[in-house]
């Protein structure tokens, strides 16, 4: 973009703020693909990125007459608004996300919570009872590597052993472990 490109923004910017649509749809035909450009990378998606053009032309409409060219080109200005909108779009959605998951938590019957926790219980009490059945070489070596999140180099280094017995170690234990579990 040229500098007197630049200058036009800011004349058609200036004129928007007059009320001037025809400097409004110039401006937005010159800087439109540049903000939904913007918007897409933010929101990832092409919908939500339409939207945040539209949401922020319309900002771009009412408060052109907002705009100091003093402080930097009609360009940036817009572009900072689409950016701001991008990212409320963002946050707005993860928190719509976060209210529906809260949402149909609060929806499960107490029957099914309760029937969850005896299924969990369970589970847990058999996945200890294999536990039981490894050696404690095996026993030692998965706890670090799945429940220490360590790698086979870390656990070796905590064994003191070579990294291909760990591997080995770790192999045989989650083998016998699902057999014990019957194959789940």
């Amino acid at each position: 973009m040229s500098v007197e490109q630049t200058d036009d923004h800011g004349l058609l910017l200036c004129a928007v703020g007059r009320g001037d649509r025809d400097a409004f749809d110039r401006l937005f035909d010159a800087l439109a693909p540049q903000t939904y450009g913007l918007a897409q990378r933010v929101v990832a998606s092409s919908a939500r990125a339409e939207e945040v053009v539209q949401e922020t032309w319309l900002q771009v409409w009412r408060n052109a007459g907002q705009f100091d060219p003093d402080r930097g080109s009609a360009a940036a200005w817009i572009l900072t608004m689409a950016r701001r909108r991008a990212i409320d779009a963002v946050r707005h959605d993860q928190a719509a996300i976060g209210r529906d998951v809260v949402y149909h938590a609060q929806q499960v019957p107490d029957y099914d919570r309760v029937s969850e926790a005896v299924v969990a219980s369970d589970e847990s009490r058999r996945v200890r009872h294999c536990l039981g059945g490894l050696t404690d070489l095996q026993r030692e070596a998965i706890d670090l590597a799945y429940y220490g999140g360590l790698t086979y180099v870390e656990v070796a280094d905590s064994l003191a052993c070579n990294p291909a017995t760990v591997k080995t170690r770790i192999r045989d234990g989650l083998r016998r472990l699902r057999a014990c579990l019957g194959g789940v």
